[in-house]
């Protein structure tokens, strides 16, 4: 081996990340939201780069659909004035705790700790009282005292600590009843047993009966975990989408709805005024923002053009899905999708990410056209979800007495669905699903 110190020359082929391709990665993957909020900043940054958000349309869910009446002023206007006066009206928690409090004979210095006490409420009602003591300056006797009179405002179950303070703090508002009292009974002295359902050592504990547990089960239903959820006023979020599927039949058309992006220009009268001082320096500065105008005009249309490229390979391939419906979808990777395209699979995840399709069947995330494959008894392929829609429909009809555990799902998909899955996976898509296990969804009674 050759360790003598010396120059030599060497060629290599490598891929420079510059900022243009960096910049071009990041517009592929933005939303419409993020584009417009992108080409908003560059016509900040660039003189020369034009911006119109005249162009941008409110999207109509219904804009397909022509037998949509027309609404005639006055009723629209009268709709938007309802809706504000709803809006107007509008109640918080805080709102709400204080309207009580306005009610109640308590000295000033009583009120101020009690509003300092509503104000330290988090939005579901809950009052976490660690360290609550030094910050208001009320010693800790004093301060639980204060903390009873909160909990005795409605709605019942307000300022608790925990989910199980809140519990007990709700039934306790109720009537009096022999269910009642056990219910307070487990919830206070036996809640964890009772949250992870080990109701035997309950029942061997308490000697009752199971169907006695599972009638506290029942009961506590009623009952509301968040207190002061009915207070939160959030804004409904509303899913514009980005490429929209119309059918004709059996025919299916893609296109790609751009009316939420503004339009981009060349400031031509900047431009040509700057031009005229004959400056080297401006020169300069006028060829490198003319540059940028034209790369983000090449990175909008290259865009545009691989969100159709994909849309289209994804109608191709799930066509069974928007003509005969959702169950009828195919498993699908990125991978698969890449290749017969001719890109790489890292631009497919960057297209279709937080992207949707309007489709005749409702609007879906794009990403969600992709599914693994599991493999069936005829050597064929199902996806996952076709998967978990089975093992819901499974659940859905068993035995609460004896629900059915994940191993004898998986031998159900195999002998009603042909479907070949293993316990582990079972059990993998019911946690997705959000469903519990076999032991925790029997009842007693």
């Amino acid at each position: 081996m050759d360790l003598r110190a010396g120059l030599w020359q060497k060629q290599t082929l490598k891929l420079a990340m510059t900022q243009e391709l960096t910049q071009a990665i990041a517009l592929l993957q933005y939303s419409a939201q993020e584009l417009a909020a992108f080409l908003e900043a560059k016509s900040i940054e660039n003189p020369l780069i034009q911006v119109d958000f005249k162009n941008i349309k409110t999207f109509d869910a219904n804009m397909d659909r022509t037998r949509k009446k027309k609404q005639r002023p006055f009723e629209r206007d009268q709709k938007n004035l309802i809706e504000q006066i709803g809006a107007s009206n509008e109640e918080t928690l805080e709102e709400y705790l204080l309207s009580q409090l306005n009610l109640l004979s308590v000295t000033t210095e009583d009120r101020s700790i009690l509003q300092s006490l509503i104000e330290n409420l988090d939005e579901n009602g809950y009052l976490q009282i660690s360290g609550l003591s030094k910050r208001l300056n009320v010693p800790e006797d004093r301060l639980h005292i204060y903390i009873s009179r909160l909990q005795a405002l409605d709605p019942p179950g307000i300022a608790a600590n925990d989910l199980q303070e809140c519990l007990v703090l709700q039934l306790e508002r109720m009537p009096a009843t022999s269910e009642n009292e056990l219910a307070i009974k487990i919830l206070s002295k036996h809640f964890m047993l009772f949250a992870e359902k080990k109701w035997k050592a309950i029942a061997k504990m308490l000697d009752i009966e199971l169907k006695e547990i599972q009638k506290v089960h029942d009961y506590i239903q009623c009952l509301n975990p968040k207190p002061g959820s009915a207070f939160q006023r959030e804004k409904p979020a509303y899913i514009v989408p980005d490429v929209v599927v119309t059918r004709d039949g059996d025919e299916l058309s893609v296109s790609v709805f751009d009316r939420l992006i503004p339009k981009v220009s060349f400031n031509e009268g900047y431009y040509q005024k700057l031009s005229g001082y004959r400056n080297e320096e401006v020169d300069r500065f006028l060829q490198e923002k003319q540059n940028d105008f034209h790369w983000i005009q090449r990175s909008l249309e290259q865009r545009k053009e691989t969100l159709m490229k994909v849309s289209r390979k994804i109608i191709e391939k799930q066509r069974d899905f928007f003509i005969e419906g959702p169950e009828n979808l195919k498993p699908m990777t990125m991978r698969e999708v890449a290749e017969e395209l001719d890109i790489h699979e890292s631009t497919v995840s960057r297209t279709v990410r937080e992207k949707y399709m309007q489709t005749p069947m409702g609007t879906y995330e794009l990403k969600s056209f992709f599914t693994s494959a599991v493999q069936t008894t005829e050597n064929d392929l199902a996806s996952s979800h076709k998967v978990k829609a089975a093992i819901e429909q499974i659940i859905a009809g068993e035995n609460k007495k004896k629900p059915v555990s994940d191993q004898a799902i998986a031998q159900l998909l195999e002998d009603r669905e042909g479907m070949v899955v293993s316990r582990r996976t079972v059990a993998k898509y019911r946690d997705q699903l959000g469903i519990p296990s076999s032991s925790k969804r029997k009842r007693f009674d």
